[in-house]
This record gives C-alpha cells, sequence and structure tokens, in this order.
C-alpha cells in the first residue's frame, strides 16, 4: 500500500469512524499511521496558531472553550492508533509508535510553552471571578491553567527549550520500556512435558495448550500471562520449573542485550528530578504529587508506613506456617520467592478446603461479563445489547450498546479478554471517544483489555476469584467513562487526579461477592447449579488469607516507586538502589515486589503512575469506606445510596475537586480504619 499524502486528506480512513463511531481497523495499514498523524498535528497547530493569534480580547469562549473543540482530527486518529499499539500490536506498529512518541510530545510542548496562548490563558485565570462562569466551567478554566504552569509555561528562554527536550525524549524511553517488556513476555514460552502434569489442574492444562497453539508451538507451554503463570506456580509440584518460571517472570526488562530496561530506568529517573528542578519542585515525587489529593511525599509514605508495618508482621507469621507445611513434606530449607504461591494453596486447602478447580468451574467469562452488567443494571439502571455484527480490532474483542435507565443510548462498550501475544500484559481501561456535552455533545466508546488464559476451541474460559476481581475493576473503570456526564472534554470520566481514578474500579470489586451477585451468577458452567452456600462461606471466610504477601508484594512496589522519585538525584545504578530501598524496610527474602523496577510498566511505559502507585491503596481507603455506606445501609444496592454514587462518582468526572465529591456522596472524608478491616489487617 502506498502511504497517504500529508495533507487534510490523509486523515481519512485513520480519522474516519463509522455510525456507531467506530473506526474501521481493518483499514489502518500500519504505514499510513505516521503521515496521518503530521495530517493530524498539522492541523491542530493551525487551530491552536488562530486561537494564539486571535486579535480578539481573551474570552473563556474563543481561548478556552476553542481549545477544547481543537484537536479532534489528533484524537481520533490517537485513540485508534494506541488501542492497537496495546491491544493487537506487531512490529510495523511498533516502528511507528517509536516514530510518533517525540513528535506527539513536541507537539504537545509548543502548545503548553506557547507564549501568546499562555498569556491568554492566564489573563482568564486573573479575572475568573469576574466572568460569571458557572461552577463546571471555572473548574475547567483552573484545571486548563494549573497544567499550563506545570507544563511549564511560566519558564524562559533555554529552560523552555530544555524542557521540551526532556519531555520528547521521555516518550521516547517510555515507548522504549514498554516494547521491551513485551518482547521479553512474548519470547517466553516454557515447555511442560505431559510427565510434569501432576498436580496441575484441568483448567491450566488447557490453557497452556492454547497458549502453545497460540504461538504455533507444539504441546503445552507456560508463558508470562498471568492466568497462567500464577496458576503454574500456585499448583506445579516441579520446584524447578517454578524457579525457571519465576524467575522469567520477575526478571523481564532485565535479560541482558537490546531488551534490558535498567539503562532506559536510569535515563528516566536522571530526565525526571532534572524536569521537577526546571519546574520548581524539590523532587520528580513532589512535583507529581502536588497535583493530587495526597500533595506531598509525607502523606503518601504515612499512608505507606502504617500499612507496612502490619503487614509485615502477618507475612512473617504466614512464612512460619509455610515453612513447617515444606518441612513436613520433607523440603527443610527456606522457602523461596517460588515457592510461596505453592505452599500457601496448600495451606488454604487445609484451612479452608478451597479448590481453585471446583471455583473456577463457578466463574466463567460469559456469567462473570453479565454479573458485571447486572450490578450496572441494579445499581444505575444501565442495559446492555449485545452487538455481533460491530468489529474492532481482534475477533475475540465483543461490542455492546449501552442504554441508560430511560432507554437512551449512553455509549457503547467494548470487551477484550483474553491474553495474545500481539497484546500488552496486565488490564487497562481506555476510551475510544470521550463523552461531553460541548457543541451538541457525544456519548463515550469505552473498552477493557484483559489477559485471560484463553481455554482450548469448544471449551468455555473459567475465571479464578482472581480473576474475576480483575474484571470487575476494570468494568468500574469503563462506567467511569461510560457514566460520565460532563459538559467539557477535559474533564470527562477518568480525567481525575492518580489517586481518585482508582476508586470507582476498586469500589466496583466489592459487589462480585455479594450473596445476590453469586447466586445469580456464580453457577456451575455444566450443571447450572448455584454455588453452594458452604462454598460461598469458606471463600468468604478466606477472603483476607495470604494478605500480608499480598499487602507486602503491593506495598514494596508503591515504596519503592516514591523512593526512587523522592530523590533530588537519579541513582547511577536503578537496581541496586531497589535493593537498598527494600534493604531498609526489611523486606522478606521469600516476597518479591509486584512489579520490580525493569518491567515496572505503571510507572516507566510512562509517567501517568510514576510517583503514584501508591493510588491504589490511597484509593482502597476510599473505595472501604464507600463500600460500607452501603452496608450501613444493610442493602449492597440501596437506591439512595446508588444515586449519590452515580452522582457524585461515577457521573462527575473532574468537575469538582475529588475530596468535594467523596464528601458529597459519603458526608465526609474516610480513615485508614476501613482499608484495615477490608485487608483484615485490623487489630
Amino acid at each position: 500500500m502506498q502511504a497517504p499524502r500529508t495533507d487534510a486528506s490523509t486523515l481519512l480512513p485513520y480519522g474516519q469512524t463509522d455510525a456507531n463511531g467506530l473506526p474501521d481497523f481493518a483499514a489502518l495499514a500500519p504505514e499510513g499511521f505516521e503521515a496521518a498523524f503530521d495530517a493530524a498535528m498539522a492541523e491542530h497547530r493551525d487551530e491552536i496558531r488562530a486561537i494564539a493569534d486571535n486579535p480578539e480580547p481573551a474570552s473563556f469562549d474563543n481561548t478556552v472553550a476553542a481549545m477544547e473543540r481543537s484537536g479532534r482530527g489528533l484524537t481520533r486518529v490517537a485513540s485508534a492508533f494506541y488501542a492497537l499499539a496495546g491491544a493487537h500490536t506487531n512490529t510495523r506498529l511498533q516502528s511507528v509508535e517509536r516514530a510518533v512518541a517525540p513528535k506527539l510530545s513536541r507537539h504537545g510542548s509548543a502548545i503548553s510553552l506557547d507564549p501568546a496562548l499562555f498569556a491568554r490563558i492566564d489573563a482568564l485565570f486573573g479575572q475568573r471571578e469576574t466572568l460569571g462562569l458557572n461552577a463546571e466551567t471555572l473548574r475547567l478554566l483552573e484545571r486548563v491553567h494549573a497544567g499550563f504552569v506545570r507544563r511549564g509555561a511560566r519558564l524562559q528562554g533555554a529552560n523552555r527549550e530544555r524542557l521540551a527536550e526532556i519531555d520528547a525524549r521521555l516518550s521516547e524511553l517510555g515507548t522504549a520500556f514498554s516494547q521491551n517488556v513485551l518482547a521479553d513476555e512474548s519470547a517466553f514460552a516454557m515447555p511442560v512435558a505431559e510427565e510434569d502434569f501432576a498436580g496441575l489442574p484441568d483448567f491450566l492444562v488447557s490453557s497452556m495448550a492454547s497458549a502453545a497453539a497460540e504461538r504455533e508451538l507444539p504441546g503445552h507451554v507456560v508463558t508470562l500471562s498471568r492466568s497462567i503463570v500464577v496458576p503454574f506456580l500456585t499448583y506445579s509440584p516441579r520446584r524447578h520449573l517454578r524457579e525457571q518460571a519465576f524467575g522469567a517472570w520477575t526478571r523481564r526488562g532485565e535479560n541482558g542485550g537490546a531488551t534490558d530496561n535498567r539503562a532506559i530506568i536510569a535515563e528516566t529517573l536522571k530526565l525526571r528530578a532534572e524536569k521537577a528542578k526546571l519546574l520548581g519542585f524539590s523532587s520528580f515525587a513532589a512535583y507529581k504529587l502536588d497535583d493530587t489529593m495526597a500533595k506531598t511525599p509525607d502523606a503518601v509514605r504515612s499512608l505507606l508506613s502504617a500499612v507496612w508495618d502490619k503487614a509485615l508482621e502477618r507475612a512473617r507469621d504466614d512464612a512460619g506456617a509455610l515453612r513447617e507445611i515444606a518441612a513436613a513434606e520433607g523440603e527443610n530449607g527456606a522457602i523461596a520467592p517460588w515457592d510461596w504461591r505453592y505452599y500457601a494453596e496448600k495451606r488454604r486447602q487445609a484451612e479452608f478446603a478451597i479448590d481453585e478447580g471446583e471455583v473456577k468451574a463457578y466463574f466463567s467469562l460469559d456469567r462473570m461479563i453479565a454479573a458485571a452488567f447486572d450490578v450496572a443494571n441494579r445499581l444505575f439502571g444501565l442495559t446492555f445489547e449485545p452487538m455481533p455484527d460491530a468489529k474492532v480490532w481482534h475477533p475475540d474483542a465483543r461490542v455492546w450498546r449501552v442504554r441508560g435507565a430511560d432507554g437512551g443510548e449512553k455509549g457503547l462498550f467494548i470487551g477484550d479478554y483474553f491474553a495474545r501475544s500481539s497484546k500488552r500484559s496486565g488490564a487497562w481501561m481506555s476510551a475510544l471517544r470521550s463523552q461531553h456535552k460541548m457543541d451538541g455533545g457525544q456519548t463515550p466508546i469505552i473498552y477493557n483489555i484483559c489477559n485471560f488464559a484463553k481455554p482450548a476451541p469448544g471449551r468455555p474460559a473459567l475465571l479464578s476469584l482472581d480473576d474475576a476481581r480483575t474484571l470487575f475493576h476494570e468494568f468500574g473503570h469503563a462506567l467511569h467513562g461510560l457514566m460520565s456526564d460532563v459538559t467539557w472534554p477535559s474533564l470527562s470520566g477518568t480525567a481525575v487526579a492518580r489517586d481518585f481514578v482508582e476508586l470507582p474500579s476498586q469500589l466496583y470489586e466489592h459487589w462480585l461477592e455479594t450473596p445476590q451477585v453469586l447466586a445469580a451468577h456464580a453457577r456451575h458452567v455444566e450443571t447450572g447449579e448455584p454455588m453452594p452456600q458452604d462454598l460461598a462461606d469458606r471463600l468468604a471466610a478466606a477472603r483476607s488469607f495470604d494478605a500480608g504477601f499480598d499487602t507486602v508484594e503491593y506495598t514494596s512496589s508503591a515504596i519503592v516507586d516514591l523512593a526512587l522519585h523522592e530523590a533530588g538525584e537519579a541513582p547511577e545504578d536503578p537496581a541496586a538502589r531497589e535493593a537498598e530501598i527494600l534493604a531498609d524496610f526489611s523486606m522478606p527474602a521469600e516476597i518479591v515486589m509486584r512489579h520490580r523496577s525493569p518491567h515496572f510498566a505503571h510507572i516507566f511505559s510512562g509517567d501517568g503512575y510514576s510517583s503514584g502507585y501508591y493510588s491504589y491503596m490511597w484509593s482502597e481507603v476510599l473505595d472501604a469506606d464507600a463500600f460500607e455506606a452501603f452496608t450501613e445501609q444493610g442493602d449492597p444496592f440501596h437506591a439512595d445510596t446508588a444515586a449519590r454514587l452515580a452522582a457524585n462518582i461515577y457521573s462527575a468526572g473532574n468537575s469538582r475537586d475529588p475530596a468535594e465529591l467523596y464528601k458529597a456522596f459519603r458526608g465526609r472524608m474516610p480513615s485508614p480504619d476501613a482499608l484495615m478491616r477490608k485487608r483484615g489487617l485490623a487489630a
């Protein structure tokens, strides 16, 4: 295919959508994306230039609102491209991604650092109390102004140019980091012979066969998809195979050669520290946290430290119990990190008689999707209509039309649930189109990406309880986008503070294990019978089982993230610094941090969660307290509480300060006590 010309026509089909708002992904050849980006950025530059050079005095409509209306072509091209880059990439798309990342960064910097444009915004900000703006519109002006200042609009001369250079280089580094992790994940496939199937449940053997087939390999393989490697570490009695799989999983990005991320981390930390100083902050952590609910590194450290001490005590006690189990089986050495899940599962079966194969039979993927939809209907009146003829980036992805309680269309939802070698690991939510009411408005198109193990042909996909929680978590994010009800695009849906964005997702997880949802949807995949009450009771009793491990694994990652970014100077050897930080906090030798730095995509494939991985725990304080608003009413679907939740959390976007929104829902701010109760760490 000949590359399209770099002019307005280049945006077709890359910036074009069908009647439903969906791009024709089959028509989007990778080679055409770079030219489409170039054309869309040129179009956007012209729009911004017209705003900045407008001879009329600055008004909200001719400046801030005009900016909100600009860049629509670029948004469409970028949303389609990054959906593909994350969910179904290839070497051609990755080449475009590397080429486009610094261009997009410089494009954004040119807007943020435009003195004429900022002068207009700054003038409006100074007059904001006299402009007669409603609360949401005033919020937009304040957020736009703050964003420009945080992106360096007040810098002068060489400092201004240096910031643009730093941001462009950081975008290159983040892209390379992400692609290196994907390369290591895709390259690993550990064959498992039939004689090594002992102890492995049928669902795992089936998933290993599907993983081999997807890679066109014979037999069965363990991959680094979490839905395969974690069950293998949990059930395989072959210690040498567990060690091999665990080593590959924890060494992603740290294998030497072209995909090693250690030099990328060192340069990233150095540039982030320099950027923070240019912007007047003592560290990158101070810079990032200044615009969050937490505000300061000290506030984050206080939360993490309080939880760490209790989790460490529990983990040490649990490690002793696991050593006793291992010794009883003739293994008298220390528990290694690749042993923990294996012996913890034996302990869980002994204490609660819970077998993962038994549990998964009640959590089929289709029933869990239906369960997530049912909760949204009970709480918010939403319904989901399948659109079997709609096509997106891969045949596995499914599309639903979403309707509100009044029958009106709320948007589209796309679910792409199965792991494949062309998909980035993990789970996430994003948008092909965000909601807004400007100029007639538009409904959102939201998608969830997961990496569940794909079953053999003709077999149902079965989820672990953790997988089902992940599905509910990401769908909570999706609802935050789908239910958004704001005027301005920049305030829509999940465009909120990083330590608030996880509240709607983590809160939604709570409904999965309510009696009403289990009774209706946790039904045996073969018989259709509901989950026995005895099993539901055992699952409830085991809810905080291994809480020490889970909390240490997570919190250590948040501690390392904060410490790496709080230093005024970047460490010469980030891996050595990681080890020092963990030693200072007495990290148990039996546990490895959930995301080691060389594959910590949350904080190094971009700066979205950098200095912000703590936000899951910050939001967990909120979500634990928020769900107690329902339990206090004795009804997880209490109508008035659900209405307040919809109005102030799921629909409000960034239209008000997050603390104000939470207090409007709950009547007060929470304390960490609810979190401690939820995790079973309370005294």
